[in-house]
């Protein structure tokens, strides 16, 4: 990948939500707000940084989009794997996913609706965000989990409400990561198909923890497809 970003500046000043997230540097990449056609919400990994995390804007070659990556206190969303229980991973899960929906809610109060919204991570950051689309779900831009799933331990109740009403959704991850189990992936795919998402599932053979060509080219697809549909009268 270009390790190359024209980084714009901080479209919030802080992180907003809950302790100890709270106050965080958001970081952007790409258009300006008032120019943009749509917003991705990037989703940084354990141990990495928003700006990290924005050296994926360069990859998709859209030109039109607003690019938003909000910081992790400590650089993780929560302290343990994403399969321990629920109230272990707690405040920092919470906080986490109400960054997201700061994050949400803001870009919708600047005029830029759900539809044109993407929600994007990466490892812990893809838990991340596919929890919180769960929890949140509607008609998204699309949802994309690089290496990630549901967040919970096994046997955790899927009773989300809400419909993603035909949301693109992408999950791509080796089939046998070392953090994120295919189990997970597969099960992360029934749910959000039972809640009426357009799921592609893709468990690639003895790859690394790492984001591929081919994902980044889903992903890619996902965008434009929105970007490139027709206008509704």
């Amino acid at each position: 990948m270009r390790q190359h970003l024209h980084q714009g500046s901080a479209w919030l000043t802080s992180s907003p939500g809950l302790p100890p997230h709270a106050g965080q540097p958001v970081l952007t990449a790409g258009a300006q707000l008032s120019q943009a056609r749509g917003l991705v919400v990037l989703a940084h990994g354990r141990g990495a940084t928003a700006s990290d995390i924005l050296m994926l804007a360069p990859e998709f070659k859209v030109d039109e989009l607003l690019w938003v990556a909000p910081q992790a206190s400590d650089r993780m969303w929560y302290p343990f794997s994403f399969l321990s229980p629920l109230q272990a991973n707690e405040p920092g899960l919470l906080s986490a996913l109400s960054v997201l929906d700061g994050i949400v809610h803001e870009a919708e109060h600047r005029g830029i609706p759900a539809e044109r919204i993407f929600l994007m991570g990466f490892s812990q950051g893809a838990c991340l965000a596919l929890e919180y689309a769960a929890r949140h779900a509607r008609r998204f831009g699309g949802v994309v989990g690089f290496s990630g799933g549901l967040i919970g331990p096994p046997k955790t109740p899927r009773d989300y409400t809400g419909t993603f009403s035909a949301t693109p959704v992408f999950l791509g991850c080796s089939d046998r990561d070392p953090h994120i189990p295919a189990v997970r992936v597969r099960e992360t795919a029934d749910v959000l198909t039972r809640m009426g998402a357009s799921v592609d599932m893709r468990l690639y053979e003895n790859m690394a923890h790492t984001i591929v060509d081919e994902e980044l080219s889903v992903a890619r697809g996902i965008i434009e497809g929105v970007l490139n549909a027709p206008a509704k009268h």
